[in-house]
């Protein structure tokens, strides 16, 4: 992510960098295709009116919160949110925390209070299905009119059917999800316009893929993450170096049956990444994770993977 880009939690006054921006609205789990409409929308808007540009977004996700439990397969938690923002080269990401008061609050606290109040936006831009406020009540409409009389511009994008990569029918955050719980990281990276990814920070595990000769970079991911239990290809970028590799994600049954890990083995490659921030982009999915009978069936299955990682990662 780069140094410039800005991320304001629950900010009172506008963010510093951040005056007077142009926002996208909306919750944009996964940043996907079909996101990209109101996100160009904003960022034409705002080099028209030579202001910043950001996302405007909310956590937790609604939906865990009207379930009142975790509910959904989180695509993007706030951190990968924010690094697929910066990549496509918003300036800053407002983070608003969603619970039910801010949910029963009549819509014009959200405009008055919020956007002309709290941020004080040059302009709004959201999606024509994007509602707000007790009842959901606040609609393209409304958010129009609030618009002109509190003094800022309003821009609403309807529904776009394709884009320069084809038609955009398929593409939602559910379908997302459903190709993730599929382990189809082929079709997910298709929907969403890049490949799926994840962050976290390198864990210390139990030292076995070193004794195996596979020492491995682990991850704990969200808890939220239903990605499907298997072996991946896929990328570890640390420090700003991209690195290919061999992913499992899942309880590895030959040993514990524990709690869901993401164990990356890196490629040649002999440093340390303990502690380090990291991210681990997926390129295709090899096989289910099973369990072994012996070790040395699981090293010679473990070759196998790698080598078929190293071939759907040549031309990467």
């Amino acid at each position: 992510m780069a140094p410039s880009f800005i991320v304001a939690r629950d900010p009172l006054t506008p963010p510093q960098g951040l005056e007077g921006a142009v926002v996208a609205i909306g919750n944009f789990d996964g940043l996907h295709r079909g996101h990209r409409g109101v996100v160009a929308r904003a960022q034409a808007l705002a080099k028209k009116l030579g202001k910043p540009c950001a996302l405007l977004t909310f956590e937790p996700h609604p939906a865990d919160v009207f379930a009142g439990r975790p509910v959904i397969f989180r695509l993007t938690p706030p951190a990968a949110k924010a690094a697929q923002a910066a990549r496509l080269g918003l300036d800053g990401m407002i983070v608003l925390s969603f619970n039910r008061e801010f949910a029963a609050q009549p819509a014009s606290v959200f405009t008055e209070g919020v956007l002309a109040g709290r941020l004080g936006v040059s302009a709004a831009v959201a999606g024509y299905d994007f509602r707000f406020g007790a009842g959901r009540a606040g609609d393209a409409d409304f958010l129009r009119a609030e618009g002109a009389r509190l003094g800022f511009s309003v821009e609403i994008v309807d529904r776009i059917t394709s884009d320069g990569e084809g038609s955009l029918d398929a593409v939602s955050s559910t379908a997302t999800r459903e190709a993730l719980e599929k382990g189809d990281v082929a079709l997910a990276q298709r929907l969403l316009g890049h490949p799926y990814f994840v962050r976290g920070v390198v864990r210390h595990g139990d030292k076995r893929g070193r004794l195996l000769g596979f020492p491995t970079a682990n991850l704990a991911l969200d808890p939220s993450n239903r990605l499907r239990h298997g072996i991946y290809a896929v990328t570890l970028e640390a420090d700003g170096v991209v690195r290919k590799g061999v992913a499992n994600f899942g309880r590895r049954p030959t040993f514990d049956n524990g709690p869901p890990l993401l164990e990356v083995f890196v490629f040649d490659f002999e440093g340390d990444l303990y502690g380090k921030d990291v991210e681990v982009a997926f390129y295709g999915f090899i096989r289910g994770e099973e369990k072994f009978d012996s070790v040395e069936a699981l090293i010679a299955q473990m070759e196998d993977d790698s080598a078929k990682a190293r071939g759907m990662l040549k031309s990467r």
